[in-house]
Parts: structure tokens; C-alpha cells; sequence
């Protein structure tokens, strides 16, 4: 078995199984991310997807979570997804955790039966990239969906009995858009209440030339305090019925873990302690951040 890198994967997918599904990133236009840049979108043929599940479960037959890669394995259609889940049943039982990267328009482009069908066949949670809720930024950052879009996405694999866990980013507005940026995210995420959120500060470890060729040379990065102001202000705002927060991506200047209504008051007690008395709390040193 071998990986075509480069390969990526959420923090959570750690210990699991990466099946490299698809190579690259169908959309791949997202001015944000540099992650699929130096490869060409492609489907791999089922008979070596085949050969490395066979290979996995030969050395590794206990596997419980399988993550499909790269950027949008649901961007294939379900007569090619479906027989790799069965693959996937086949060699490591029914018990197993399937879960993939996804598109708002992986996910508009399939009816509530096809998703059901994935569902059905193991397909347990999406990792979703909401960014932000601000259409105006979206645009900018050439996103390739709108709010609503993206928000239809969340409810229709929700609808399904699909676990969604969204990604959301700290600073992709700049300075001059970051309060519509936040009041409109935790509004879309409200309106939604996806399982699990997350929220990563903005990163540009090749540079922002590629950046700012798509959002404009107003862009004006926040300053590490600004970036967790913008996390305060987003989470105050928000009001869901049962979610897990996680600000706690290698990006992140401030790591939160919480749960949201239960927790909401005390994480923003905690935040205010930081941005009140900066000198005296651990913000992570930027050499530590990463991507």
C-alpha cells in the first residue's frame, strides 16, 4: 500500500484506517487552503482502493474508524461509494466508524435517499467546511457555495442520520468584515446545530499572495488577541441545543473544549480572563502553531 502524498486528515482521524478514495480535491479553488494545490483532482480505481483494504485488514484487522481522503470522497457518486463501504464492511464487520471530508455541494448533489443510502452503508460522520456564514466572505475567499447553501448542506445530512462536524475560521475575514464574519457564522451555525463545531485561526504558512489574489488586497490579518476577540464574539452569539466545541487545532492561540449550552457561560468567562489579563495566561507562542 502506498499513499499518494501529500495527505491530510482531521485531528480526531488520528488512529483511524486513511483509504485514499479520491486523490486532490474536486472544487480546489477555496483561497484559504494549500492543502490539495500540488495535485490534480482524480478518482483511484476501485481495484486498488480493493487492494489496499485487503492489505489493511490482512495487518490490521481490528480497525473501528476508517477516514476516506482526500479533500471530497462524497464528490464521487454513490454506484462508486457504495461498493467501497461494502468493501470496507466486508473486511472489518458492520461495527466500523466510516468518515469523510465533504463539500456543501458533495452533499446538495445527492438526494435525501442516496445519503440515506451511505448512511446505511457506514458512512457515520462528514467533516464540512462551513468557513463562514457571511456571504460577502464566502465570495471572497471563493468558497464556491453561499450561507443558505452551505447551511441545506448541514440539515440535509443531518436529515440522513449523518453526524456533521464543522470547520469553522478565525480571521478569514480581516479586520474590515470580521463583525459581520462572526455574527453571520454563529447565526448559519444556530439555525443548524451541527454535532460537533470547530474553529481554527487562519494560517498562511506558503504566503498570502495566493490569499489575497481571490479576497482583495483589503485583507488586514487580525492580531493573535483579535483572532480569540473574534472567537468571543462568535460564541456569545451562538445558540445551539447540543453541541461539542472544539478550538483546539493546532492553529488555535487559545485551546477551548466545551459543550454548548452547558458550557457557554464558563468558556466565555475563561476567554474574557485571557483578552482582560493577556500577560498572565498561556496564549500559544506562534512557533507552535501549525496546520
Amino acid at each position: 500500500m502506498q499513499y499518494h502524498e501529500p495527505v491530510f486528515r482531521p485531528p480526531s482521524e488520528a488512529s483511524s484506517f486513511i483509504l485514499q478514495v479520491t486523490l486532490g480535491c474536486s472544487w480546489n479553488k477555496c483561497a484559504f487552503c494549500e492543502m490539495y494545490t500540488s495535485k490534480e483532482f482524480r478518482p483511484r480505481p476501485f481495484a486498488n482502493i480493493a487492494r489496499d483494504i485487503e492489505w489493511m485488514a490482512k495487518r490490521e484487522p481490528a480497525i473501528q474508524k476508517i477516514f476516506l481522503a482526500d479533500g471530497d470522497a462524497l464528490v464521487l457518486s454513490n454506484n462508486k461509494l457504495l461498493p467501497i463501504l461494502k468493501e470496507l464492511s466486508h473486511y472489518f464487520g458492520q461495527g466500523i466508524r466510516i468518515s469523510a471530508y465533504a463539500t456543501p455541494q458533495n452533499i446538495l448533489y445527492k438526494s435525501h435517499d442516496e445519503l440515506c443510502a451511505l448512511k446505511n452503508a457506514g458512512l457515520q460522520m462528514i467533516y464540512y467546511g462551513v468557513e463562514s456564514g457571511d456571504n460577502l466572505v464566502l465570495k471572497k475567499i471563493c468558497k464556491g457555495a453561499s450561507a443558505e447553501q452551505i447551511a441545506e448542506g448541514i440539515l440535509r445530512a443531518k436529515k440522513a442520520g449523518i453526524t456533521v462536524s464543522t470547520t469553522n475560521l478565525l480571521g478569514i475575514a480581516g479586520k474590515q468584515y470580521s463583525k459581520q464574519h462572526t455574527q453571520s457564522t454563529a447565526k448559519l451555525l444556530s439555525e443548524t446545530s451541527p454535532e460537533f463545531i470547530s474553529f481554527l485561526m487562519v494560517m498562511f504558512p506558503l504566503g498570502e499572495n495566493r490569499f489575497r489574489t481571490c479576497f482583495g488586497n483589503d485583507y488586514d490579518p487580525l492580531s493573535p488577541l483579535e483572532l480569540i476577540q473574534e472567537l468571543r464574539e462568535t460564541l456569545s452569539d451562538l445558540h445551539v441545543h447540543n453541541s461539542q466545541i472544539r478550538a483546539n487545532h493546532a492553529s488555535n492561540y487559545l485551546p477551548i473544549k466545551a459543550r454548548f449550552p452547558t458550557d457557554k457561560l464558563k468558556t466565555l468567562q475563561l476567554i474574557d480572563e485571557v483578552l482582560n489579563n493577556p500577560d498572565t495566561h498561556k496564549i500559544k507562542p506562534e512557533f507552535l502553531r501549525g496546520l
